[in-house]
């Protein structure tokens, strides 16, 4: 039986945005998170995360200190009784200096592998799947795997290159905001992007 869920940006989206951390104890979840995923959790929407991961590449930090940052984040989701379905990464950065992860992948967000991998690990139904991100990159992610999408523009995104493949859903203000309008409009199919974008692989 495939579910209905809602894929969310990490940082800057779920948590506040702290560049490269992976000190479990600087995690703070952003104002709002944990009413906005209550909220989606009680309309029986899983949960999941798709974050971008290029320290990894960079060589700041460990891909296995992510575990650490995933312990913290259920930890302090599960205490309010929220819990995620998935925790998804890309380690990749093409420009990075660690060569086995300085790859091109089809991970990486604009891309939408992690949401396709979920999917698949899961059983989503992806008809009846949304993402929420901060910048049009996780958008143009969750617009190619057909999803809906909602940008919470809270001054994260500056380039705005708003091509037609980067163009929200809904444009929301804060993560509480978000959860009620997905609520609000339920699952719906995304066929601008997500059937093109199947077709193609």
């Amino acid at each position: 039986m495939s579910a209905k869920a809602v894929f969310l940006d990490k940082d800057g989206t779920l948590i506040d945005d702290i560049p490269y951390n992976v000190n479990p104890d600087l995690v703070r979840l952003s104002t709002g998170a944990l009413e906005a995923l209550r909220l989606l959790q009680d309309y029986g929407y899983q949960l999941l995360i798709v974050t971008n991961q290029s320290g990894v590449a960079r060589g700041y930090f460990r891909e296995e200190q992510l575990q650490q940052v995933e312990a913290r984040l259920r930890e302090l989701l599960s205490s309010a009784g929220v819990f995620l379905t998935g925790f998804y990464y890309c380690p990749h950065y093409p420009g990075g200096e660690v060569s086995q992860y300085a790859v091109e992948c089809t991970c990486r967000k604009p891309q939408a592998g992690m949401i396709y991998k979920a999917a698949l690990e899961h059983h989503l139904d992806l008809e009846a799947t949304w993402l929420v991100g901060d910048i049009l990159n996780d958008i143009e992610a969750g617009n190619r795997a057909g999803c809906q999408t909602v940008l919470v523009d809270n001054g994260h995104e500056t380039e705005w290159d708003m091509t037609s493949i980067r163009q929200p859903t809904f444009m929301v203000k804060n993560l509480v905001e978000a959860a009620h309008m997905i609520v609000a409009e339920g699952p719906k199919r995304n066929l601008r992007y997500g059937e093109q974008e199947q077709r193609a692989n």
